[in-house]
């Protein structure tokens, strides 16, 4: 696959425990190998241009100047993970000058294009960025009733310690559809978060309707986050300071 594809999904949280919380938006992700990006329209920058593009630099580890595609493979090598033969990034693109990924996910298949290793690479409001490596620990095809766990090392919300497990499901057709489920487990609660949609290829018209339908690209999801912790903070969830991020990249 060289075509980039776009999801118009919905992603949904869900907070449990004492203080209870959830909200559904639309939202747009694109489907891309970030060498291959010849056959994209027109109207997509392949350097993050002002309007609506990609620029290297917005994912992969915080140090890989620009090349993330070359990180991740780094990731694996590192690993001894050998039977991974095309990798895809699933991220939201950048949108007026501004980008914000809450979580990305660098999908992983073998050469039969089986899914076989996930690494969610998770960012916080704070510039922050950490990512999970999710693959089942014989390396077989991760298969939709799987349950890949992570531990959680990353400050995210201000509103949840840093304790608990991840534990994550992949429903990925690479010709139909996406679905991602998250569930995080902690003591007297968690948070249950998904990202569903259908897959197409972009076309310049998907780009300006998705401009037209949300202007304010990653600039409005942010806003909606800040809206949420101010749901929270008002709904008497206790507020944590940032602590330092991990000292490694992938866990």
């Amino acid at each position: 696959m060289t075509e980039i594809k776009i999801i118009s999904g919905q992603t949904w949280h869900g907070r449990r425990g004492r203080v209870e919380n959830d909200f559904k938006y639309s939202i747009d992700y694109l489907l891309f190998d970030p060498e291959k990006l010849e056959m994209s329209p027109w109207l997509l920058s392949k350097k993050g241009g002002f309007f609506y593009g990609i620029n290297p630099l917005d994912y992969g580890g915080l140090n890989d100047l620009g090349a993330p595609k070359k990180w991740v493979l780094e990731v694996l090598k590192a690993r001894k993970i050998t039977c991974v033969s095309k990798v895809l990034l699933l991220a939201q693109p950048r949108i007026l000058g501004h980008i914000f990924n809450p979580v990305s996910f660098w999908l992983c298949f073998d050469e039969a294009d089986k899914l076989v290793v996930v690494v969610a690479e998770v960012s916080n409001t704070f510039g922050d960025r950490h990512s999970y490596l999710c693959c089942n620990d014989d390396l077989k095809p991760i298969r939709p009733e799987h349950r890949l766990k992570a531990t959680k090392i990353f400050h995210v919300s201000p509103f949840q310690p840093i304790d608990g497990n991840y534990e994550f499901r992949f429903d990925i057709d690479l010709d139909k559809k996406i679905g991602i489920w998250i569930d995080l487990q902690m003591p007297g609660g968690g948070v249950l978060a998904n990202l569903t949609g259908r897959i197409r290829k972009l076309r310049n018209r998907d780009i300006l309707w998705s401009c037209i339908r949300r202007p304010l690209g990653s600039r409005r999801a942010l806003a909606l986050i800040h809206w949420q912790a101010l749901k929270l903070y008002l709904k008497g969830a206790r507020y944590r300071k940032r602590p330092s991020p991990p000292d490694i990249e992938v866990s």
